[in-house]
């Protein structure tokens, strides 16, 4: 309980920002009902309750399973048996990832029906399940992280040229959103697990990161390639909201059994397996797994309270906000709040908590918490101002600033440490995590419902892919301070 308690504080100061600017902005210039209101603030003590207990839930249970699934399949000796086994892995960890199948129905109410929700869930989820046992390998054959992500963005890139705008939207959106509240923290483990064993501390440390940012690379790939084969319809962008005529819970009353029982899919293939495979061995003791176990039922709990809130509550304000904000005649207001939007909803992501702890434990606190968290926001921020101002400027395309930025991003991995390369494509994966996939997108689509000449396909989508871009670009960037200070300081440079 004493646990949990600082979990809700923590959460509580992270969600509260935006709690401050939906008020200010109601207060400002959005017309907002007492319902709508009430929605919110009930969503927003479900969110502070449900990402508290999914913190705590995640620290004693998945994190462990991942660490002793990742120990399990690198000391397994074979690498066909390792591939194989983290593409099934990793493939039944996304294809129920809650923020994946936010995006698809969104994607496929827009398309037209032309991109199906199943279609592309299950490509989506086979593409990372091919680059994470990729992952796993680099990890097993100490290749090079820089390496091996500029191969990668090389093929990404010259794809690219050659997809459609729609496609390369939901493409780069799809990869942010698979990398989501459940994929992450078992990524995470699964590759602290993988490094764990090796007897080079400091090989160890370096290759405990890239993981998540290698396994994203997959969906970009596979959205691209099939696109060949589909043909969107650009479909009417209209922004739904939830009537305000409608009793106050019926939101969440509707939503919380289908974000339950995909909480639970989510969880339940993981379980499982580790149960199984945890009863074969002797390295964990019934204490033990039980402690996993009653982990895991806290993050079901938790991500189920976490995500109808999100939902039922968050989701409609964020539309109104974004239809109001870019529909007075002037831009500004859309800018501002994109930009202060984007600053403080990372601090609200559950993976993004999971990953900055991680830092610090394996660094042992030689990178801090706080300066991770300093960088995501800085990175997250532009991203969104920068997608505020594609939907307004429609000669502005994605491409425009995804080529440069990813030019950048590669660049950088041959000056800063490489501990650091690992950290900034996995921030990158876990920034894009559900309230950027719901609160966020939905002020974006809304400002793209408003704005005149407006595509909802290749303008509504494209700021989950902004959102992953700039944090590989600023933590990088955090890296070389490091590097720098590290100089002057005295202090062993190979980190």
């Amino acid at each position: 309980m004493n646990v949990l308690r600082e979990k809700i504080k923590e959460v509580l100061f992270s969600v509260l920002p935006i709690i401050l600017i939906v008020i200010i902005s109601g207060l400002a210039f959005v017309s907002l009902s007492g319902t709508e209101m009430i929605r919110f603030f009930i969503g927003a003590a479900l969110i502070v309750v449900g990402l508290a207990l999914f913190l705590v839930g995640v620290e004693i249970g998945i994190t462990p399973i991942g660490r002793f699934l990742g120990t399990t399949l690198t000391r397994s000796g074979s690498l066909w048996k390792l591939a194989l086994f983290s593409v099934i892995l990793s493939f039944l960890v996304s294809i129920a990832e809650p923020d994946l199948h936010i995006l698809a129905g969104q994607v496929e109410e827009l398309s037209g029906g032309a991109v199906t929700r199943l279609f592309l869930v299950i490509v989506v989820s086979v593409g990372i399940g091919v680059l994470f046992s990729i992952g796993m390998i680099r990890i097993v054959k100490n290749i090079p992280i820089h390496i091996l992500m500029i191969l990668l963005y090389t093929i990404v890139l010259v794809v690219a040229l050659f997809a459609k705008p729609e496609f390369l939207s939901i493409a780069f959106d799809a990869s942010g959103a698979t990398t989501g509240a459940l994929a992450v923290p078992v990524i995470l483990a699964l590759s602290l697990g993988a490094s764990a064993i090796k007897k080079d501390r400091k090989a160890a440390e370096k290759d405990s990161f890239g993981l998540v940012g290698i396994s994203s690379v997959g969906p970009i790939l596979a959205v691209l390639i099939v696109s060949s084969i589909i043909r969107p319809q650009q479909a009417a962008s209209v922004v739904e909201i939830a009537s305000a005529e409608q009793s106050v819970l019926s939101p969440f009353f509707s939503t919380m059994p289908t974000v339950a029982l995909e909480t639970f899919i989510s969880l339940f293939p993981i379980t499982v397996i580790f149960l199984f495979l945890s009863r074969l061995g002797k390295d964990i003791t019934p204490r033990v797994r039980r402690r996993a176990v009653k982990g895991v039922v806290y993050s079901y709990i938790g991500l189920t309270f976490f995500l109808t809130g999100v939902h039922a509550g968050f989701m409609d304000v964020g539309k109104i906000i974004g239809r109001a904000s870019a529909s007075g005649g002037s831009f500004l207001p859309l800018f501002i709040i994109a930009f202060i939007l984007g600053f403080v909803t990372v601090l609200a992501e559950p993976a993004v908590h999971v990953l900055t702890s991680d830092i610090e434990q394996v660094t042992g606190g030689y990178v801090r918490k706080k300066a991770v968290f300093a960088a995501l926001s800085i990175g997250v921020a532009v991203a969104v101002l920068l997608s505020a101002i594609r939907i307004v400027v429609p000669s502005v395309q994605l491409w425009h600033f995804l080529l440069p930025g990813y030019v950048i991003s590669l660049a950088l991995t041959l000056f800063v440490p490489k501990m650091f390369v690992g950290m900034a494509f996995d921030a990158g994966g876990v920034a894009s995590g559900p309230m950027t996939a719901t609160f966020i997108l939905a002020f974006t689509s809304g400002a793209a419902g408003a704005v005149e000449g407006a595509n909802a396909l290749a303008d509504g989508f494209g700021m989950i892919a902004m959102v992953a871009m700039m944090p590989i670009i600023t933590i990088q960037i955090l890296g070389a301070i490091f590097k720098i200070k590290s100089r002057k300081g005295g202090v062993e440079n190979a980190r």
